[in-house]
């Protein structure tokens, strides 16, 4: 049962200390290597046709190179999301070599260079980047504390990252950095604090949040939290050192109460408050640098008013839904400089108590479509909880998961952005799943068709980038929902057993279908059930081309929820 005193239920030490078999160095090797083959077969050698299964081993070739590719086969995907084993090899003519991660990554560097006419001198330096902050995060893992709490061990259990990103742990600078502040090694720290006159300070909506977990203690200031990275990253401004020498603003030092670093880094939580901030950070984390823009800032308030009445209904029609709220943000205005504005900006989330049913606990969907089971919230440990079969859990997924996000397009022109780090699973104790926490506005997108009046009474350079026509929301919705999300819970199901495949994308189908009949059949839902090509972000082509994520394109990929796929499960 949850524990008033905590909004993350149980707490269990099995499984927090839960690393794959194999030196920090070989596994960093290992994952690094079969990234970015996920990354080649999605976005450069599938698309061209230039990849086959034969046997056990697929092969691939890259076409503009002329090198042919293979790898073992731990397991076949219906969408080209494939599982490796062992050693990547290159045929030389008359036999194969092993390939390491770095020719490897050499190899994709000559090759899209070749198909783009384009070059990227940063591409090798981040794949390598990243390949050494796995092997550091492992190689500290193994002597870490680790959080008991099984929400928070599931928000920092994300030791590989995203699987089909060229570089997903990359990070600025040297470890020492950011090892006192990533979230794998269980850290946990207090904030830094400015007192600021209340005229350089900016802010909108609801702080009551922030001045609860750190009230103001000096008359006519503010209290502004600072992200400690940040602070050694900004705290040599210019602008902020004659306000500081002018008593306009106070450092008033490192206090209060530890917070813990969730998935995406930047947010932190405090568990005793159940409260969450999201912070700046001018450090480029895996695509982007993590600052939020001013209307950013103001959006994430904008769009919160918006949807609080919207969720509310869609919460009532779809029961264990609901919205992470986001009331408020504040910064700091000094000489309207915008790089303090926004390297300061913090926004204020809701937590996740006030949401939660009794004997409920909160999971990352991260953790529990991890392939490799880092964590007790990884899906094949829940299954082990209780007494339910993989596709009787996974239909109670997918009821819970799909509606609401298809509602919110659909009936709402709310663009969600579901993917696996922007929502927490609520499980019960026989490892049920049992709510939807969806969270973080910055992704989250409004079709104008629905909101012309909203979007027309907000300032051109917020309401701008909070708009989607309904193809672009609707490719990021499918995307997020589906590719992100639905295909890798399921692969990791899979995982557990081959043969079922078939079956959990038949529940797919039919989780689909049966929303569409009730919603009238929406033309982009009936054609997503005759089959057409799922939309999966490039992000191997959106890195190299050294682009936001917000110009991020698609790749097609093999659909399984055509009528006339196969359902039945196979063995």
């Amino acid at each position: 049962m949850t524990s008033t005193a905590s909004p993350t239920g149980p707490t269990s030490t099995a499984g927090s200390r839960l690393v794959p078999a194999g030196s920090p160095a070989q596994l960093a090797d290992a994952v690094t290597t079969h990234t970015l083959l996920n990354c080649l077969v999605r976005e450069v050698s599938a698309p061209e046709r230039q990849v086959t299964v034969a046997q056990d081993h697929l092969l691939l070739r890259l076409p503009r190179r002329d090198t042919l590719l293979r790898v073992r086969l731990r397991r076949v995907s219906l969408i080209g999301a494939h599982r490796f084993t062992g050693p990547v090899q290159r045929h030389d003519g008359t036999r194969w070599a092993a390939v390491g991660w770095r020719e490897l990554a050499e190899y994709v560097q000559e090759e899209l260079e070749l198909r783009t006419g384009v070059a990227n001198e940063e591409f090798l330096d981040q794949v390598t980047d990243s390949r050494e902050t796995i092997r550091t995060i492992l190689h500290r893992r193994a002597t870490a504390t680790l959080p008991d709490d099984l929400y928070l061990a599931s928000e920092q259990s994300l030791v590989f990252g995203h699987r089909f990103h060229p570089s997903p742990k990359s990070r600025t600078g040297d470890p020492q950095d950011w090892l006192n502040y990533g979230p794998e090694t269980g850290t946990r720290f207090p904030l830094r604090h400015l007192a600021v006159r209340h005229h350089l300070v900016h802010e909108e909506g609801d702080l009551s949040r922030l001045d609860a977990l750190h009230p103001p203690d000096r008359e006519g200031y503010l209290a502004l939290p600072v992200h400690p990275w940040q602070y050694r990253l900004l705290g040599s401004h210019p602008a902020l050192r004659r306000a500081m020498a002018a008593g306009l603003i106070v450092d008033t030092g490192v206090t209060g109460p530890d917070f813990a670093p969730t998935a995406s880094v930047r947010t932190l939580y405090q568990p005793d408050a159940d409260t969450f901030l999201k912070f700046s950070l001018n450090v480029r984390l895996t695509n982007c640098v993590r600052k939020s823009a001013a209307y950013e800032l103001s959006g994430a308030v904008a769009l919160d008013g918006l949807l609080k009445p919207i969720f509310a209904r869609i919460g009532r029609a779809h029961p264990g839904t609901a919205l992470l709220s986001e009331p408020g943000y504040r910064s700091l205005a000094v000489d309207g400089d915008r790089d303090l504005l926004e390297g300061f900006g913090v926004i204020v989330r809701t937590g996740l108590r006030e949401h939660l049913c009794p004997g409920v606990t909160p999971l990352l969907a991260a953790a529990v479509a991890d392939e490799h089971p880092t964590s007790p919230a990884q899906v094949s440990r829940l299954l082990t909880r209780g007494n339910a079969d993989a596709l009787t859990w996974w239909d109670a997924y997918l009821g819970l998961l799909l509606p609401p996000v298809l509602t919110a397009y659909f009936e709402h022109g709310v663009v969600l952005e579901p993917h696996l780090q922007n929502v927490v699973v609520g499980v019960r104790e026989d490892g049920m799943p049992a709510q939807m926490l969806f969270r973080d506005l910055e992704g989250t997108k409004l079709v104008p068709e629905h909101h012309r009046e909203a979007l027309a009474a907000l300032p051109e350079e917020v309401s701008a980038p909070m708009a989607y026509d309904a193809e672009r929301g609707w490719n990021r919705v499918a995307y997020c929902l589906l590719v992100n999300h639905t295909a890798e819970v399921l692969a990791a199901l899979a995982d557990t057993d081959p043969a079922l495949e078939p079956a959990l994308w038949g529940l797919v189908h039919d989780h689909l279908d049966t929303y569409s009949r009730g919603a009238g059949d929406p033309p982009r839902l009936r054609a997503l059930l005759s089959g057409v090509p799922l939309p999966a972000k490039a992000n191997l082509l959106l890195r190299w081309s050294r682009q936001s994520d917000r110009h991020a394109g698609y790749v097609p990929l093999p659909s399984p929820l055509g009528e006339d796929f196969p359902r039945e499960v196979t063995r």
